[in-house]
């Protein structure tokens, strides 16, 4: 395993640790742009000094621990999906900053399990199968970082792959978010400690968070297509409304425009794909569309799905500003009503689709998550 970063203590390692400083810098500094993070600037990080003395070294260290503390793991993860500033070289020399780091938070941690997943995952060959994606395939993906490892899995880690099953086994976004897999998985993480950063442990959680994205983006197409398909139902059958007032939608909502929405949607989630509220939109957009279908067994008295007559159709309300944004960019002419359906599906390439957080928090987060991309 890669060895910890050392400390400012030591005059042999100061040379390295400045270094390390100055390479993760402009990725640090970008984020704090970004994000509109405050913190004082480091001067002798700013000016890029070749030979600092250890007071200079020491506090580029507390510049970088301080921003460490201010960014959040969605934080990091959007970043990371949205800007071309970090290469895989920068991916390996963030999570050797947090291997390297004392004391590991819950927060340390999350950040290190994402960044060797995004690190494996772009690394990762496109066509690359389920079963192809091994402990021996994954720990040969994260060598430039973990170095060679015994493959010797503990009996423990076996946990993971019953969380994976039970994953497979869900039908749809809404059992996968709601049905207690995820917290499986975030427990197993929280049960692991210290041994979590074993490099067996590192190894198999990478695997463990690769395989769930791809489960979580096959679910998620899914569903957008089965709401493509329901909304193409629907228009065949006259309905130019519904009521999406559950996906905080309007009552009357045009089938035209949601389905404008929800071909946005295959490149917001390329840039987002926490829990937060577009996923949450998407979830029940789909219930209300098979509601609209009479597929649903009861009908809730708020946001019941009723299809509208083409003669009593109605403007459609202010819809959320995630969906406005989504579907309509900035500037953007009104679309034509006499739009055509697009038939096509969504299939996004493994090399496309960005990693799926499954440690993020249990509830949904509307204010992290609600702006995808947003400069």
């Amino acid at each position: 395993m890669t060895s910890s970063q050392p400390s400012s203590s030591q005059p042999q390692d100061l040379a390295a640790i400045w270094s390390s400083a100055r390479r993760l810098h402009p990725i640090y500094a970008e984020l704090a742009r970004e994000f509109v993070i405050e913190i004082a600037a480091c001067a002798d990080l700013e000016v890029g000094a070749d030979t600092p003395g250890r007071e200079s070294v020491e506090q580029a260290q507390q510049w970088l621990n301080n921003m460490d503390d201010k960014i959040q793991v969605h934080q990091l993860r959007q970043f990371l999906q949205t800007s071309s500033l970090v290469d895989p070289e920068g991916l390996v020399a963030l999570v050797q900053h947090f291997l390297g780091k004392a004391t590991k938070t819950d927060s340390v941690r999350d950040k290190i399990d994402f960044l060797l997943v995004q690190y494996f995952s772009q690394g990762a060959p496109t066509d690359l199968a389920d079963d192809g994606a091994d402990i021996a395939h994954v720990a040969q993906g994260l060598e430039p970082i973990l170095g060679k490892v015994e493959l010797k899995t503990p009996v423990w880690l076996n946990a993971l792959d019953r969380v994976l099953e039970s994953a497979r086994r869900c039908r749809s976004l809404d059992e996968l978010l709601h049905g207690g897999v995820l917290e499986q998985g975030r427990k197993a993480k929280v049960q692991a400690g210290e041994l979590f950063y074993l490099p067996i442990a590192l190894i198999a959680f990478t695997r463990f968070g690769y395989l769930m994205r791809r489960v979580f983006f096959r679910l998620m197409l899914a569903d957008l297509n089965n709401i493509l398909d329901g909304l193409t139902e629907l228009e065949e059958k006259g309905v130019e409304t519904i009521d999406c007032r559950r996906a905080q939608f309007s009552a009357q909502e045009p089938i035209i425009r949601l389905r404008m929405i929800c071909q946005s949607w295959k490149v917001m989630f390329q840039a987002e794909y926490s829990s937060g509220q577009p996923l949450r939109m998407l979830v029940d957009l789909r219930a209300s569309i098979d509601s609209a279908l009479g597929r649903s067994s009861a009908a809730e008295s708020e946001g019941t799905a009723t299809a509208t007559a083409p003669a009593k159709a109605a403007p459609a309300k202010a819809a959320p500003k995630a969906a406005a944004a989504a579907s309509k960019p900035p500037n953007a002419p009104a679309p034509p009503v006499a739009a055509a359906k697009p038939k096509a599906k969504f299939a996004v390439a493994n090399g496309d689709t960005p990693e799926f957080e499954i440690s993020s928090a249990p509830e949904w987060n509307p204010d992290a998550d609600s702006q995808p991309g947003k400069k």
